[in-house]
């Protein structure tokens, strides 16, 4: 299990203990974390589970596959620090991750 902290474009956090196996997108599913809509159901077959990922972790996440950056492209504002969230596992080396969600998703 890891802790993960939601933090809303407006500045509200919430922070939950997401099991281990889960996405950081089925996590914010499960507590209803406004912001992380997932309508594809996390098959990375959207982007509206896009997030920004906090400084200091990009590096501890696995890479970003070809899938998922072609996949960015139909959301909105992406920065360097981007992801879709039903592209990163939650396990115990996780455990702590801050993740922004956009002021919308697509």
């Amino acid at each position: 299990m890891a802790k993960i902290k939601y933090i809303e474009c407006d500045g509200t956090e919430h922070q939950v203990d997401v099991p281990n196996g889960l996405s950081v997108m089925e996590g914010a599913i499960r507590y209803t974390i406004p912001g992380i809509d997932g309508d594809c159901g996390g098959a990375c077959a959207c982007a509206t589970c896009h997030v920004y990922v906090e400084n200091g972790w990009m590096e501890k996440l696995a890479p970003m596959e070809d899938l998922e950056r072609d996949m960015l492209d139909f959301a909105f504002d992406v920065k360097e620090n981007s992801r879709l969230s039903c592209q990163i596992k939650v396990d115990e080396t996780i455990d702590g991750l801050v993740v922004r969600t956009p002021a919308r998703q697509y």
